[in-house]
């Protein structure tokens, strides 16, 4: 039976040791894009593996699908209408950082928005906010989904 990203647990991930916002502040938005780049991916490969078991080179093909910049340009355009204040401001910081590592295979603006999004990802994610994570991948990733099928 398929699984959505609701019936999935993160919840205990980081909940021990979430930072306050004062030290998320302090925290770079590409430091919080390298954690959240790792979260999202964590999230839709456990997302990929819970719809069945497959042969891990399926696993990657889909995962990859999932996990790339024109992808999360996609589902960040699913998000953006629910984002608070707070994490509108997370995401602008994120896309408006200057990599040192230049866009590969993707263009320009989609790496930045990608940024952002990673970066929003981190900062839930090291704020002990995986539920939103969750919440927020809910809404996204049928708007992904949709998109593909169309």
């Amino acid at each position: 039976m398929e699984k959505s990203l609701a019936d999935l647990s993160f919840g205990g991930l980081v909940d021990h040791f979430p930072l306050t916002k004062s030290e998320l502040r302090s925290y770079s938005p590409l430091s919080l894009a390298y954690i959240g780049d790792c979260i999202y991916e964590l999230m839709i490969r456990t997302m990929i593996v819970t719809r069945g078991n497959e042969r891990p080179a399926s696993y990657h093909g889909t995962t990859i699908s999932y996990v790339n910049a024109a992808a999360q340009t996609r589902v960040l355009a699913g998000i953006k209408p629910v984002l608070t204040e707070e994490e509108n401001a997370v995401f602008r910081r994120g896309r408006n950082a200057k990599s040192l590592s230049p866009a590969k295979n993707q263009s320009l603006h989609d790496y930045r928005i990608a940024t952002g999004f990673e970066a929003l990802m981190g900062y839930l994610y090291l704020s002990g906010q995986s539920g939103r994570i969750q919440e927020l991948l809910e809404t996204g990733i049928p708007y992904l989904e949709a998109e593909d099928k169309q």
